[in-house]
Formats: structure tokens, sequence, C-alpha cells
């Protein structure tokens, strides 16, 4: 792998659905927010789109890209991101979380999908950084910032771990026929804001309850869930939490957050 081995930072992003690439602004800001960024030496992608347990590592050799989506125009399911693969970070992977008796299996065939790949592509277009994906082997908020902790150490090899989900992620907001965004859209996005500017993991961690709209932002949770492991991978440096991208897409807040 080459690239810094300086520390990395650690990211959630909102990653959008295919379409983003067709969006006259986001996909700008994250060209931008890439290019502020230490050159990974790989990078390790959680995606709110692959959840298997025990955790799985996808392919650690350039393989098609997942696309876990349907009814989309054709030209979507024309991209191609064929990033090296990441055998040395899967071995990294796997000796961090066997080591305190977390078990890990190979999905040595599955690819990218769209949660790590649709960011991807607008930040790291040369596709020359090495990727490995791995699984969400659990929804509760606990255990994925546990995981994040034990592989926080990747970071110091220069490793950017990358939590993508989306901040709100309800698709009744692309029904929504009012004007500005759906009021529960932006009272959680504003409370999360805040809980992220404070570093009040307690709150996050009980987003269901403590949050304002917290099951209309998130009936299901797999979209918020990345960002623990995330949190976990950064614990020591909550402080630094900053907003890189906020506002809104199709009433969905896609605010995405920088550590370090």
């Amino acid at each position: 792998m080459t690239g810094t081995t300086a520390r990395m930072p650690a990211l959630y992003l909102s990653h959008g659905a295919p379409p983003l690439a067709d969006d006259p602004i986001w996909p700008g800001q994250l060209a931008a927010w890439s290019a502020d960024l230490p050159r990974p030496r790989a990078i390790l992608m959680i995606s709110a789109h692959w959840e298997e347990a025990p955790l799985a590592l996808g392919a650690t050799r350039t393989m098609p890209l997942v696309y876990d989506f349907w009814g989309f125009p054709e030209h979507y399911y024309a991209v191609r991101y064929a990033a090296p693969g990441a055998p040395e970070l899967g071995d990294s992977v796997r000796n961090l979380l066997r080591g305190v008796g977390l078990p890990v299996q190979d999905v040595p065939d599955r690819g990218l999908d769209h949660g790590a790949y649709v960011p991807l592509v607008e930040m790291f277009p040369d596709a020359d950084i090495p990727v490995l994906q791995v699984s969400m082997p659990t929804l509760d908020p606990q255990q994925l910032m546990a995981i994040g902790r034990r592989l926080a150490p990747l970071r110091d090899e220069g490793v950017l771990i990358v939590g993508s989900g989306f901040f709100t992620h309800n698709l009744a907001a692309l029904r929504h026929t009012g004007p500005g965004v759906p009021a529960w859209s932006a009272e959680f996005d504003d409370w999360g804001q805040r809980a992220l500017a404070t570093a009040d993991v307690d709150a996050l961690l009980d987003f269901e309850r403590k949050s304002p709209a917290g099951a209309l932002a998130h009936p299901r949770t797999e979209h918020f869930a990345p960002l623990f492991v995330t949190l976990g991978a950064a614990e020591d440096e909550l402080s630094s939490a900053r907003s890189v991208i906020d506002g809104f897409w199709m009433g969905l807040a896609k605010r995405s957050v920088q550590f370090g």
C-alpha cells in the first residue's frame, strides 16, 4: 500500500443514492473534502448496505461492484470502480478483531456496494487506493462502537476509516410535498449536529429515545449505525468533530463529519 503513514482522520459520510452523481453541488463537496485529506494508504468502508454476522470481510482483490438497487436508469449500472484490493488491510482487520475474540469471516467474492463506491467515485475518482469493505454484524450502537475501538489502530497505519450511511434516512421524505424539508429531518439533523459538537456520545448512543423525531428520521437504524463505528475509531478525538458537509438532499440530511 502507498500513501501516508501519518494518522488518518475517521469519517462518517452520508453516501447518497446512485443519482448523487447528477447533483449540482454534492459531488463537488465530496471532492473538496478528499482533497483536504492526507492521501490514505488504504480505505476501510463500513456501509449501511451490508449487514452480516459474524463480521465479514469483503473481497481483498478487485471484484465487480454490487449494484444493490433497482429501477434506476441503465447508466447507473454502467458505473465502474476498479480499486485495488487490500489483502494486507484484511489481515490487519482479522488480527485486531480475532485478537479480542471477535469472530471474522471472509466473503471473497463480495464487491463494493453503492454505500461504498458511490461516494468513493466522487472522492477518489482515480480508483487507485486499495479499498476493503467490511459488514456490520449488528445494529447495536454499543457493539459497533466497540468494533470501532478495535479498528482504531489502523488509523496510525494510514488507513482511512469511513462509516457510510445517511444522517436521516426515511424514504417518505421523497414524497414530501410541503415547503422546505420535512420537519422531522430538520429537527433530527439539528439535534445530531449539537450532540456531535458537544461530544455527547451518551445521547448519540441512545438516539432512538433522546432525539426528536428519531423514529421518523430512522425507521430502521442501519443508515445511522455506521456512525458508531466511526465514533469508536475516533474515541480519543471526539471533541475534534466538524461537519464538513451539511444541508439536505431530497429531504434527507446529508451531514457528514470528520474526526481528527
